[in-house]
């Protein structure tokens, strides 16, 4: 190397490779504070850039499956409140049948039992009938089941509709009475759709259960997920603004150097003087 040149610079070159790498870093450094990611493109890490980008998309994915459970669960929430409604209605007209198997009351007054009883069977298909959320009725006899997202790939969580019609209670769409024989006869077929409702409820609350454990479950996994992309993409914005403080007064001192090595060529005129 030429000792004292006014061609060649050596130890500028050097100072201004060392301040352009300090600039470099210094602007990567920048970038991870503004943006919150050490890793925010491919060109930072190709390998970790995709797999960040992947798993987002499935996390993303997770909110329809989230938004079809949920529309399942208050699906099934509007049929077991129509449901309650109907085992009141059903125990109702027990009562008013078994007053109006009493051979001791009037005619009369087991011809208003009749109309009563009427007006409560009417109910229960009211009640059946308006049981919908979203246009869906679980519970009035239309579908045999329902299925909903469970997961990214698409794959069912299937529900099974249970019908709470009179038909799916085996009552009459007509069912009524007009003598106390009549009336207890109905008696046992409104007992029997009683216990077959209820049934019915207990098992249609058993997958609003189950709906409600896997929604809970897609809730926490898509936590989970996003938990994952973060550790793996986001930087840690403490380290970095440690570095920041750093690479700045790097940057100054490289600047002085350079400053210095640029004065160099200077003392060859002493050599002249």
């Amino acid at each position: 190397m030429i000792a004292n040149s006014v061609n060649t610079n050596a130890g500028a070159m050097i100072a201004l490779q060392n301040l352009n790498q300090t600039n470099s870093e210094l602007q990567q450094t920048q970038g991870r504070i503004n943006t919150g990611k050490k890793i925010g493109t491919a060109k930072d890490n190709g390998a970790i850039w995709a797999i960040a980008e992947n798993q987002s998309a499935i996390a993303n994915s997770l909110n329809a499956v989230r938004d079809s459970l949920q529309r399942g669960q208050s699906t099934i929430d509007v049929g077991l409140a129509a449901g309650d409604t109907v085992v009141d209605l059903l125990n109702k007209m027990k009562e008013k049948a078994l007053a109006a198997a009493d051979t001791s009351i009037t005619t009369a007054s087991r011809t208003t039992l009749a109309a009563d009883f009427a007006s409560l069977r009417d109910q229960i298909t009211k009640a059946v009938s308006n049981a919908k959320f979203s246009g869906a009725n679980i519970i009035d006899g239309s579908v045999t089941s329902m299925s909903f997202l469970s997961n990214d790939s698409g794959d069912p969580f299937t529900v099974s509709a249970r019908n709470l019609s009179l038909a799916g209670l085996n009552i009459s769409a007509s069912a009524t009475f007009a003598s106390a024989s009549e009336a207890s006869g109905m008696i046992s077929i409104v007992t029997t759709a009683l216990s077959d409702a209820t049934d019915k409820l207990a098992s249609l609350g058993t997958n609003s259960a189950g709906l409600d454990a896997h929604l809970t479950f897609v809730g926490k996994l898509q936590d989970s997920l996003d938990a994952g992309v973060g550790n793996l993409v986001d930087a840690d914005l403490a380290k970095e603004s440690a570095r920041l403080t750093a690479l700045q007064t790097k940057q100054q001192l490289g600047t002085q150097a350079l400053s210095i090595a640029n004065q160099a060529p200077q003392s060859v005129l002493s050599l002249f003087g």
